[in-house]
């Protein structure tokens, strides 16, 4: 059995589809690219995906992952093409690797996120990124499962900061219109704490509010590095495992069963 792992984007109007909406376009991909799946057991056989960390809805994303298992071998470039052609645009199949390792969802500790606010003064948004900065706890509410929940979102964000430019080709919603744009590292934490909870803060400690909702996008997704504060590609010790020629995660498994 092989395993792929692919790195999905969000993009447009695209970004509201929920992620069941997303499974069932891709398991329609699946059967318009003839790909060959491997299918649980069971009264109702389900070909066998794995969605790690999936981007609320409504926010646009350049890193979503997921690993599919197949029957037959197939070469992970040409999968990707296939799967690309038969997916809507705005949900595009960007990468793929075999995998050569274990724990992808372990690789995925932290979030890169770009917030376009428009509407907002550069400078404003910079004094509020101060005063979160500055805070040693915020603490936010949200509606949960089992009602209102109080939690602290500072203690999650890695970094946050104000940037300069003002037209980012990576962002979801790219704009002539002068706005403010926060760039931001969350740590993956429970409770989880999600980009609008950071802006909750920002209201919380210096009273920004846009007077438009924020284009959220995930730019990035992956290890978080202590050191550097930065987010490595979760697929990259699957590439660096193929150059040194190490053993698929299947082929790993094999060897280990018993005769």
């Amino acid at each position: 059995m092989q395993r792929i792992r692919l790195r999905y984007t969000k993009r447009g109007r695209l970004r509201f589809t929920s992620h069941r909406d997303f499974q069932r376009a891709f398991e329609r991909a699946l059967r318009r690219a003839e790909v060959p799946m491997a299918y649980s057991a069971g009264f109702t056989p389900h070909p066998k995906v794995s969605y790690a960390n999936a981007a609320p809805t409504g926010t646009g994303s350049e890193a979503e992952y997921l690993e599919i298992a197949l029957t037959a071998e197939r070469d992970p470039d040409k999968l990707r093409e296939l799967l690309d052609e038969s997916m809507p645009v705005g949900l595009d199949i960007v990468d793929a690797v075999e995998a050569r390792t274990s724990g992808l969802a372990d690789r995925l500790t932290a979030s890169v996120w770009e917030l376009r606010l428009d509407g907002v003064a550069p400078e404003d948004a910079e004094r509020a990124v101060a005063a979160f900065n500055a805070a040693e706890s915020v603490e936010v509410q949200r509606m949960a499962k089992n009602g209102m929940r109080t939690f602290d979102a500072r203690s999650a964000v890695a970094s946050l900061e104000a940037v300069s430019e003002t037209h980012s080709p990576q962002a979801d919603r790219p704009s002539d219109q002068a706005c403010a744009i926060l760039r931001l590292v969350v740590r993956h934490v429970t409770p989880a704490v999600r980009p609008d909870d950071v802006l909750s803060g920002l209201r919380a400690v210096a009273d920004l509010a846009p007077p438009v909702a924020a284009a959220v996008t995930r730019l990035a997704q992956g290890l978080f590095d202590e050191e550097t504060g930065t987010v490595t590609d979760p697929l990259a010790p699957d590439r660096e495992a193929a150059v040194t020629g190490n053993p698929t995660v299947a082929e790993a498994a094999a060897a280990k069963a018993p005769a």
